[in-house]
């Protein structure tokens, strides 16, 4: 019927994949076939259209337009850590003064809360990454669960083929003996017959050979029965 595979190898039964030449030839069919093979239908249809920048950010945006474009990095400006002085011509100028001490708050305000975050980390940060340990943990039981519990599927599916084809490959001797006794069999009945055929033109050609001769018997065994070839 269309649409249906034919499965016409038992891996688990079948020998000589071992044989030189044998990887070589199913290689080279595979390659035979995807060279004749010219796909005919679109099998990523019912899927939307890729959206390659879903995640980009802003800042990935213009990185990957400045990288585009060819266009060096920009600087990390360290202007903010430092501490300058008012410019020369600007130090009788009370605001560039101001300027600057509002400057010098901002870096000792930075180094405050640098301090801070030190603080907490020293209090909070074992307790917060023997947490995240744990969680790590966890998921990695969780993961290894569901590896064996895919192997074992994988296993029992394996079972399963090797199980099947092995009761197909018994089938199939059986099968195959049986043919090989039916033929030999059959070969016997021919031969019997060729001997009567024999038999019968010399009888035509000197029907005297009646009284004096009888056909050699053959006894052949058909289903359970013993049929002596004579006249």
């Amino acid at each position: 019927m269309a649409g249906e595979v034919v499965v016409d190898a038992l891996p688990y039964i079948d020998q000589g994949y071992d044989e030189p030449g044998v990887r070589e030839a199913a290689f080279a069919m595979v390659e035979e076939e995807c060279r004749r093979y010219r796909p005919t239908k679109n099998y990523l249809e019912h899927l939307p259209p890729l959206n390659i920048s879903a995640f980009e950010t802003k800042i990935m945006h213009n990185e990957f337009e400045r990288l585009q474009n060819r266009l060096p990095m920009e600087t990390i400006s360290m202007k903010r850590y430092e501490l300058p002085p008012p410019p020369s011509g600007k130090l009788n100028e009370l605001s560039a003064w101001t300027e600057c001490v509002d400057n010098s708050k901002a870096q000792l305000e930075h180094q405050a809360v640098r301090i801070l975050n030190l603080q907490l980390m020293t209090e909070y940060c074992c307790p917060a990454w023997q947490r995240y340990l744990q969680i790590l943990q966890d998921m990695e039981k969780t993961a290894s669960k569901q590896l064996a519990a895919v192997r074992q599927a994988l296993q029992e599916v394996n079972w399963q083929r090797k199980s099947l084809q092995t009761k197909g490959g018994e089938e199939l001797k059986n099968l195959e003996s049986k043919w090989v006794t039916l033929v030999s069999h059959n070969y016997e009945i021919e031969q019997a017959c060729v001997m009567a055929e024999e038999y019968i033109a010399r009888v035509k050609q000197n029907p005297q050979l009646i009284d004096t001769q009888t056909l050699p018997s053959s006894d052949v065994e058909i289903g359970s029965k013993d049929v002596e070839i004579g006249l």
